[in-house]
C-alpha cells in the first residue's frame, strides 16, 4: 500500500536527496513498500533508490539516496503503520477493554492485534489474525522479538478463553517462529478456574520446551472492573488465588534457574501484593525484560529511591501529597517514612485513591481518573502540590482516562499536579524540587 509523505526531516538523507512532502513513496530499490515494516527493513542499506509519485498523482521519479547503513531516511507518513491497523478478532473472556464503562473517548475502545505493533511498540498479540503471508514475512525479515499473549497452551482451552476458533491452531505459529530463530516474550493472564492450577503448570512446561526462542514469560492476574454486564462470569483474583499462582510459578522458576540458567518466568507485582507477600529484590528479575508488563516495577522503583536518598539527607521540602492506587500506597508510604528519617522536617503524605470509576478491585495507579482524584482529595490539606504517577495520563501528559485534564484537576484542588515518572529517583527529585 503506497503511503503519502507528510513531512521530511530537515537535514535527513531523504531531504538531502530531494524527497518532498506531498509525494508518495511507492518503492525502494524496485521493491513495493506496503507498510512500516517494509519501509524500515528495505531502507536499511547505505545506497538506495526511492520511487516517488508526485502530488499530482501522475509524475513518477526515482531519487538516489546515500546515507550511513541503518540511518533513518527521515520520511514521515500520514499514518505510523503506513496502512490500516489490524484489529483484534478475539472476544477474550478477560478483555479489559470490554469492561470499560460507556461514554469514554472512542480511541480507548480500539483493540489492536497487529504483529507490527508487537515488534515496534512492544504490544502483545494473540497470533490469531496472522495470515500465512504475515508469518512468512516475519520469518523472512527475522522480525524479532514478538510479544505473544499465550494465556494457555491447551488448544481447546485457548479457543474457549479467546472465543476464537483459530486460537488453538494459532499456537502452532510459535513452533514455526522457534524453528526460524524468532525470539518470543510470552504473557499468561491468569483467570481463576480457567487457566490456573494444573493448566498453568502445563502452559509453563510447554513454553519452557520452546526455550531459548521463548525468552521470557510473565504471569499476571486479569483486571476486573465493575462493568462486566453480559460478559463471561469470571471470579476476581483473591489473596488465596494469587498465593496459589505464586506457589506454582516460583518453584518452576527456581527449577529453570538451576537447569537452564534463567528463571524464565516471573509473576506480576500485583500478585505479590494481592497475596500479601513481600516483593522479590531486583536481582530476582534478571534483565527486567517484561518491566512494562508490571514485572518487577515496584522493586526497581524502591531500589532507585533508596539509592538516590543519600543525596537528599538533611534537605527540606515544600509540603506535598502523593496520590496513588491501593496497590502502590503501602510501598510508597514505607519509602516516605524512610525519607522522613533522613531529611529535615519532611512534610508529606501518601493518600490511597479508591477507584470508583472502574471499581474498587482495580488498584493500580495507572487507571486512576481525574474525577476520582478530585472527589477524594478536595477539601483535604494537600500541602503545596500533589504528586501523581505519570502513567495516569495519556502519552503527552495532556489528559486522564476520563478526559479530565491535569489543569482541571489542579484548579479543582487548588494546588499544582506534578507527574512523576516510574522511577524512584524521579520521585525524590520532584519531592525536593524548588
Amino acid at each position: 500500500m503506497a503511503s503519502k509523505i507528510v513531512s521530511v526531516d530537515a537535514g535527513s538523507p531523504a531531504c538531502l536527496a530531494g524527497a518532498q512532502a506531498g509525494e508518495t513513496l511507492l518503492k525502494i530499490d524496485d521493491i513495493a513498500i506496503r507498510d512500516v515494516l517494509d519501509y524500515k527493513f528495505y531502507s536499511y542499506d547505505a545506497k538506495l533508490t526511492l520511487q516517488l509519485l508526485a502530488a499530482d498523482g501522475k509524475t513518477l521519479r526515482e531519487v538516489p539516496v546515500r546515507k550511513r547503513e541503518g540511518e533513518p531516511l527521515g520520511l514521515n507518513f500520514e499514518h505510523y503503520l503506513m496502512d490500516g491497523m489490524k484489529r483484534c478478532s478475539n472476544k477474550c473472556v478477560f478483555c479489559f477493554i470490554d469492561q470499560l464503562p460507556k461514554g469514554m473517548r472512542e480511541t480507548l475502545y480500539v483493540k489492536d492485534d497487529d504483529a507490527r505493533m508487537s515488534f515496534l511498540m512492544g504490544n502483545y498479540i494473540s497470533l490469531t489474525n496472522l495470515s500465512e503471508a504475515d508469518v512468512d514475512r516475519i520469518l523472512r525479515m527475522h522480525i524479532s522479538p514478538v510479544n505473544v499473549s499465550v494465556q494457555t497452551t491447551n488448544p481447546e482451552l485457548r479457543v474457549k478463553m479467546l472465543q476464537n476458533k483459530r486460537a488453538g491452531e494459532a499456537l502452532k505459529i510459535m513452533d514455526r517462529f522457534a524453528e526460524g530463530g524468532i525470539t518470543m516474550n510470552c504473557q499468561l493472564v491468569v483467570c481463576k478456574g480457567l487457566n490456573d492450577g494444573e493448566e498453568l503448570l502445563r502452559s509453563l512446561r510447554d513454553l519452557r520446551a520452546l526455550y531459548p526462542a521463548v525468552n521470557t514469560i510473565s504471569v499476571v492476574p486479569f483486571g476486573m472492573t465493575d462493568h462486566r454486564e453480559g460478559l463471561y462470569p469470571l471470579e476476581p483474583t483473591t489473596a488465596e488465588s494469587a498465593a496459589a499462582v505464586l506457589d506454582i510459578v516460583e518453584p518452576f522458576a527456581a527449577q529453570c534457574l538451576r537447569e537452564i540458567g534463567t528463571r524464565l518466568v516471573w509473576c506480576g507485582d500485583e500478585l505479590y501484593l494481592k497475596a500479601g507477600r513481600p516483593l522479590p529484590d531486583t536481582e530476582y528479575y534478571e534483565d527486567f525484560t517484561q518491566f512494562e508488563n508490571g514485572i518487577g516495577m515496584m522493586p526497581l522503583f524502591m531500589e532507585e529511591f533508596r539509592l538516590a536518598l543519600p543525596d537528599y539527607e538533611g534537605r527540606t521540602a515544600r509540603p506535598f501529597t502523593i496520590a496513588t492506587g491501593a496497590a502502590a500506597a503501602p510501598s510508597l508510604a514505607l519509602l516516605l517514612d524512610e525519607a522522613a528519617a533522613k531529611c529535615d522536617n519532611l512534610r508529606g503524605q501518601v493518600v490511597e485513591i479508591r477507584n470508583d470509576f472502574f471499581g474498587h478491585r482495580v488498584s493500580v495507579a495507572g487507571l486512576i481518573t481525574g474525577q476520582d482524584l478530585i472527589a477524594q482529595l478536595a477539601g483535604r490539606e494537600l500541602g503545596e502540590r500533589v504528586l501523581i504517577s505519570a502513567n495516569m495520563l495519556r502519552d503527552g501528559g495532556d489528559v486522564f482516562l476520563d478526559d479530565y485534564t491535569p489543569r482541571q484537576v489542579s484548579d479543582a484542588l487548588g494546588v499544582p499536579l506534578v507527574p512523576v515518572e516510574i522511577d524512584g529517583a524521579d520521585l525524590l527529585a520532584k519531592i525536593f524540587e524548588d
